[in-house]
C-alpha cells in the first residue's frame, strides 16, 4: 500500500486511540537516526512465493502443520520464540520490540531480516534494542510519512503489519496460523485494536483478490463494524 493511500486510515486510527502524530513522527526520527540498513528491496526471496504470517497466539501450536505448506514464514512478534524452539526456519520477523526485544536482537544477529516499528510508545524501547541488534538486517518501518531508510506500507498491529509487508515483497498467497481475533485474555485497547486488524486484512484481501484464511466466517462480521 502507497503511504497516500494509507494516510487516511492512519488518521481514523490516530484519533480513535488518541495517538499524537508528532509523537509517531519523533520515533520514526529516533529510528532513522540509529541508522537500521535493510531495505525491502533485498528481500527477493519472497517474490511469488507462498508466505506464511504466523502470528503469537495459543492457538499456534495446533496450526504449525500448516508450515509445510509455504515456501516463507513470517513470525509476528512472540510466534519467533515458538517457532526458534520447534526448529522450523524463519525469513523474517515483524515486532515493535514490547514482547520479546531479545529475540529480535537475536535473529538480526542471525542474518535473518527484522522489521522493527517505531511509534510514539517505544521510542525507549528502540533506543535501547535496536543498536544491539545487526543494523544490516533492520528494516525499519513507521505509522506516518516514511523518511531516509523508514518505510511504511501499511499496517497498524505487528500481525497485519507483516501482512501488507508480505504483499509488498511480492506474495502470492498467504496463509495465517496463530491469529486469535477474540481472545479474551487481552486488555480492552487490545481487543479494540484487533478489530482494526481484522479490518485491515479485509481491505488487504479485497486489494490482492485473495481470500485469507484467518477471515472464514468472519467477513459480514467486520462490515458491519465498519
Amino acid at each position: 500500500m502507497e503511504f497516500e493511500a494509507w494516510e487516511g486510515i492512519y488518521e481514523k486510527i490516530r484519533m480513535e486511540f488518541g495517538f499524537q502524530k508528532e509523537n509517531d513522527e519523533h520515533a520514526r526520527d529516533v529510528l532513522n537516526n540509529i541508522e537500521p540498513e535493510y531495505r525491502i528491496e533485498e528481500l527477493t526471496k519472497f517474490e511469488s512465493a507462498k508466505v506464511m504470517i504466523a502470528g503469537g497466539s495459543k492457538c499456534i501450536e495446533q496450526e504449525l502443520d500448516l508450515v509445510e505448506k509455504v515456501d516463507r514464514v513470517i513470525a509476528v512478534s512472540t510466534a519467533a520464540d515458538v517457532l526458534l524452539e520447534k526448529d522450523i526456519k524463519i525469513d523474517m520477523m515483524v515486532t515493535d520490540l514490547d514482547k520479546n526485544p531479545g529475540t529480535a536482537v537475536r535473529l538480526s544477529k542471525m542474518k535473518i531480516p527484522v522489521a522493527v516499528a517505531a511509534h510514539g510508545d517505544n521510542i525507549g524501547d528502540l533506543k535501547e534494542w535496536v543498536p544491539r541488534c545487526d543494523l544490516n538486517y533492520v528494516m525499519g518501518t513507521t505509522q506516518v510519512e516514511p523518511i531516509g531508510n523508514i518505510v511504511n506500507y501499511g499496517g497498524f498491529t505487528d500481525g497485519d503489519r507483516a501482512a501488507f509487508l508480505g504483499d509488498a515483497m511480492g506474495a502470492s498467497e498467504m496463509i495465517f496460523i496463530g491469529w486469535d481475533f477474540d481472545d479474551e485474555s487481552v486488555g480492552i485497547e487490545k481487543r479494540h485494536k484487533l478489530k482494526w486488524a481484522e479490518f485491515l486484512l479485509l481491505l488487504l484481501e479485497g486489494q490482492r483478490g485473495q481470500k485469507f484464511n484467518v477471515l472464514e466466517g468472519r467477513r459480514e462480521k467486520i462490515r458491519e463494524m465498519i
